[in-house]
């Protein structure tokens, strides 16, 4: 190739124009157009023109005139109509030679500036026609449409990217009313803090946050807050596992049906009217969602003691729409700031609920106990009852030695519990932190012991229950959800022993998992032979199943098989781990917070582990565990007392640092 001749080649996906100065064994010394020498093959070259400058002139004449035929064959190519060719030739389905594409383009004799736009033209839009050096194949018209969409797709991805990082920035650099915006945008955003790099659009979200000079997704967080779109306490994991708060307009609509034909209720002959019995509920003090209650008779010597469930599936039709809802929630969550019911509240707090003087379908579970709290016999059967007394547990407490209803049921609640752990029970009494969180931000905790009386008492009847009910069921060869366990691993402390703090906490880490199956197996934990749930149908879709099971001893609806059950029991694995994880990271949230406020100060705390690089604490007055790195010259023991300083709280980041003294 003679030295002069002017040459194109691609570098950073655009054509630049140079002169050869030397050939040697196929590589190639230019001069291009921005003064700079390069070395590349003459394979690599796009276009070989037909003209040559010449270097006599001088170094910066011929660069002058690079530029000026660079700056020549861009504007040619600008007058090519590629979709205008592309509708005249596509039909040919051919490979097309430069030559002839030149003349397609040009009219006259054409030439290298030609030829030059032609190329330039055709890299530059890939939408028409499949390029390869200096030969053009027509794309298919399905081809071109899906191109077409593509590049609008993109387009529309970059007008998003800019107007998101302007958005950005305004909202993070201004305190006033942020701009209009696309929500768009804000999804993505949104997307991307919860997801991460599993979000719908991370690359576009990491664009904008590019646009807006911004350091990392944390900013997404405080521009959501300044624009008012999140609360500076928002609980972003109901949006990170997608837990609905509200439900859907049918199965509301479908509540309120109910709620219209509840007074005409159908009378039912498998139904014992019970309504004259003195039925008691004991509950929390803000609870609206009755699902127990308990009444008390006298017989002899013996005791007739009744558990009444509500009968949610009276109201809640199997497959129906309420009931596909509730199998998508799996449980109630409750947390110190929300409570998101499995139920509407239309249901859950009234129709479905065991309120005072309002009559209400239970399932009625009695047992004849004698003063050793030995079953003598027991019955189920479907009912109707009313309850006359609503109890907190505070109340309970405070009237357990003068009412003789609650005296019997707490003098054999403790008799059961007794033979409970007689059988191998492991018996694990931690306190309760109720967290609640007022309007304001006012965080509130209090401690309360799982052993009051009253609590006690409510305990220790729903778990004979539950128990009756495993063997009803056993016994009619009923599959159902039953919960077995096997023994722990170690045991810390002796039945009749309560333990201490450490111990209990470091017992609770040593049993075994439960098992969910369709059939009895002992429940060693319990120290019972046949264990399953029941007695929360409102909250818990578990116990509304086996509930169903119960009624379809009594031909009251089909009952589900086996197989049909071990299905459910997958089904509901997603929803309520997601739920559990979310109810205890909010609980761990309002901690923390509350814990912000208490920087600088002191607490008691227990050692739990010893690790390598310092101690696994727990936090008494919180019932929260905590890393403490080692102190030179300090060896503590699990279960030695430590006081401990809180250094930095992050409620949310999730963020708890302490150390010794």
């Amino acid at each position: 190739m003679e030295p002069g001749t002017i040459v194109e080649y691609i570098d950073q996906q655009r054509i630049v124009c140079a002169a050869v100065l030397e050939e040697k064994d196929g590589r190639l010394r230019l001069l291009n157009e921005n003064n700079r020498e390069v070395n590349q093959k003459a394979a690599r070259l796009t276009h070989v023109s037909h003209t040559r400058l010449n270097f006599s002139q001088g170094r910066d004449k011929v660069v002058e005139a690079l530029k000026e035929t660079a700056v020549r064959r861009q504007a040619l190519s600008r007058h090519i109509d590629i979709p205008e060719i592309w509708e005249a030739v596509y039909s040919l389905e051919e490979w097309i030679d430069l030559e002839t594409m030149t003349a397609f383009c040009f009219s006259g004799q054409p030439e290298s500036d030609h030829e030059s736009a032609v190329i330039r033209a055709f890299f530059e839009n890939r939408t028409y026609f499949k390029f390869s050096h200096d030969w053009f194949y027509p794309h298919s018209e399905e081809t071109v449409e899906n191109n077409i969409a593509r590049q609008e797709a993109e387009a529309r991805r970059q007008r998003l990217i800019e107007e998101g990082g302007r958005w950005m920035r305004s909202v993070l650099s201004n305190g006033g009313a942020p701009p209009e915006v696309n929500a768009d945008i804000i999804d993505i955003l949104k997307s991307y803090y919860l997801h991460g790099k599993e979000s719908d659009n991370p690359s576009a979200a990491r664009a904008v946050l590019s646009k807006a000079g911004a350091d990392g997704p944390e900013t997404i967080f405080s521009a959501m807050v300044r624009a008012g779109m999140w609360d500076s306490n928002e609980n972003l994991d109901l949006y990170r596992y997608e837990i609905p708060t509200e439900f859907p307009a049918q199965v509301m609509e479908k509540a309120e049906e109910l709620y219209a034909r509840s007074e005409n209720f159908p009378p039912d002959p498998k139904r014992r009217d019970l309504t004259d019995l003195d039925v008691i509920t004991i509950d929390g003090q803000g609870t609206m969602d009755f699902d127990d209650a308990l009444s008390l008779e006298q017989q002899g010597r013996q005791l007739r003691i009744g558990v009444h469930i509500s009968d949610v599936a009276a109201w809640v039709e199997k497959g129906g729409v309420i009931d596909r809802e509730v199998i998508s929630r799996g449980t109630s969550i409750y947390m110190p700031d929300l409570k998101i019911p499995m139920l509407p509240n239309g249901l859950a707090e009234d129709l479905c609920s065991l309120i005072r003087e309002k009559v209400r379908p239970a399932i009625s579970i009695f047992f004849t106990v004698s003063s050793q709290a030995d079953i003598v016999n027991y019955e189920i059967v479907p009912s109707w009852i009313s309850v006359k007394r609503q109890l907190t547990y505070t109340e309970a407490d405070n009237m357990v030695q003068s009412d003789q209803a609650l005296q019997a049921l707490h003098r054999t609640a403790l008799a059961f519990n007794r033979k409970r752990l007689e059988n191998g029970a492991v018996q694990i009494l931690l306190p309760e932190l109720n967290v609640r969180v007022y309007n304001g931000g006012d965080i509130r905790l209090k401690t309360m012991s799982r052993d009051s009386p009253g609590r006690l008492l409510v305990a220790e009847m729903m778990i004979m229950a539950n128990w009756v009910m495993a063997r009803f069921l056993s016994e009619n060869e009923m599959p159902a959800i039953f919960r077995s366990q096997l023994g722990p691993r170690g045991r810390l402390y002796s039945g009749d022993d309560e333990g201490t703090l450490f111990q209990n906490w470091m017992q609770r880490r040593m049993l075994s998992r439960v098992v969910l199956g369709t059939g009895p197996e002992p429940h060693s934990g319990l120290g019972l032979d046949a264990y399953t749930t029941a007695t929360s149908p409102i909250r818990k879709y578990f116990d509304l199943l086996t509930q169903r099971q119960l009624r379809a001893c009594f031909a009251m609806e089909e009952p589900y098989s086996a197989s049909e059950i071990d299905e459910m029991l997958q089904m509901l694995q997603i929803p309520l781990s997601r739920a559990r994880l979310v109810q205890n990271r909010r609980l761990r949230f309002w901690i923390l917070k509350y814990l912000e406020g208490m920087i600088g100060t002191k607490a008691e705390a227990i050692v739990l582990d010893k690790r390598r690089d310092g101690y696994t604490i727990l936090l008494p007055d919180y019932l929260m565990e905590a890393r403490m790195s080692a102190t030179s010259g300090v060896d503590l023991k699990p279960g030695d007392l430590a006081r401990i300083t809180f250094q930095h709280v992050d409620a949310a980041r999730d963020k708890l640092a302490v150390f010794l003294g």
